[in-house]
């Protein structure tokens, strides 16, 4: 397993799904001769006949990008004055009705809620927290923090201020600021630099010191991260990845791996998020969905292509092994096919 993340050969010129254009590597694509009026009126009287038709709900949700889910939720609220965000959770439950919800929900706003949903109640869904900040490039985090103000009021950064604490706040805190440089030239020297500061604050000195890896992980762009991390390895003999996981503990070194695994390969960085969703007993079901729905538009096909390579089967077999029923259904639509 280890041996994916520590092979940096050709890194800094491969593709980043963080500069990835929406639709690229999606398994869900716009419908051709779309109509929304239509396919309300099918969602329609899937909901309103006897018993829901979750097959029909499932077909159309699935088949549809986001930005024609939209147009779908508008016609049905013209036609029958209700919302279908209320008729979905009048008439469907559990995993299933999470995922459906999810598919209507426009991406940022999905982001934002998840977000919430990590840090509502007693306690914080940490994971959920570093999975969305380290993988998200700054447009994503922009969009996820207006959605935030607009349905709160407040500032997103404000209430995660409240509930973390420590490096691991200092650090997400500044993801959640979308303020990662953008820039796509590589100062190779600044990335030797880098890596000789985050050689002698961790694995060069008694104890660790966790703000230079906090400062370079959260604010470098992706593509001088990446070369900071081939530096690294030349300086130390170890990946930066493998320092990390030796000096720290704790929720901070689970996000400043997970930044790490990103800055390598975002769709390796799902790939292994959906195997740990699956393995041993019980499924991690709002992982699994969230990871299907967030990123069908965006690098699925990328995502399954990591899977296979990783764990020599395909991703929609480990969903069929996994998952049955309506929900099981509905996300394997979403994995569109098999490896």
């Amino acid at each position: 397993m280890a041996s994916l993340w520590d092979d940096l050969e050709g890194l800094v010129d491969s593709p980043s799904s963080f500069s990835a254009k929406s639709g690229e590597r999606g398994t869900i694509t716009p419908k051709a001769g779309f109509n929304a009026a239509e396919d309300a009126e099918a969602l329609k009287d899937a909901i309103e006949g006897l018993g829901t038709k979750e097959k029909i709900l499932i077909d159309v949700l699935t088949q549809r990008s986001n930005a024609q889910r939209q147009l779908i939720c508008e016609a049905y609220q013209e036609a029958t004055g209700r919302t279908l965000l209320e008729d979905l959770k009048g008439d469907t439950d559990g995993d299933l009705q999470d995922v459906l919800v999810a598919l209507i929900t426009p991406p940022a706003a999905y982001d934002c809620h998840e977000v919430m949903r990590a840090m509502k109640g007693v306690g914080t869904e940490d994971s959920t927290l570093i999975e969305i900040f380290a993988s998200r490039s700054n447009q994503q985090i922009k969009a996820l923090r207006d959605v935030y103000l607009k349905e709160t009021e407040t500032q997103v950064t404000l209430t995660m201020r409240d509930e973390l604490s420590g490096d691991f706040s200092k650090a997400l805190l500044l993801l959640a600021e979308g303020q990662r440089d953008e820039s796509t030239t590589v100062d190779v020297e600044k990335a030797k630099e880098d890596a000789k500061t985050l050689y002698d604050a961790g694995e060069n000195k008694w104890g660790t010191d966790e703000s230079k890896f906090i400062d370079i992980l959260c604010q470098s762009s992706i593509p001088q991260l990446r070369q900071t991390l081939v530096e690294y390895k030349i300086i130390s003999g170890k990946t930066l990845q493998q320092s990390i996981e030796g000096e720290m503990t704790g929720e901070l070194e689970e996000l400043l791996v997970a930044i790490v695994k990103c800055v390598k390969s975002v769709p390796a960085y799902f790939a292994e998020c959906l195997h740990e969703s699956m393995k041993g007993g019980g499924t991690d079901e709002s992982t699994l969905n969230r990871i299907m729905v967030s990123r069908s538009e965006i690098d699925l096909m990328d995502i399954r292509a990591e899977f296979k390579k990783l764990y020599d089967y395909s991703l929609l077999s480990a969903i069929e092994s996994d998952l049955s029923g309506d929900h099981g259904d509905c996300v394997k639509a979403i994995c569109g096919g098999d490896d």
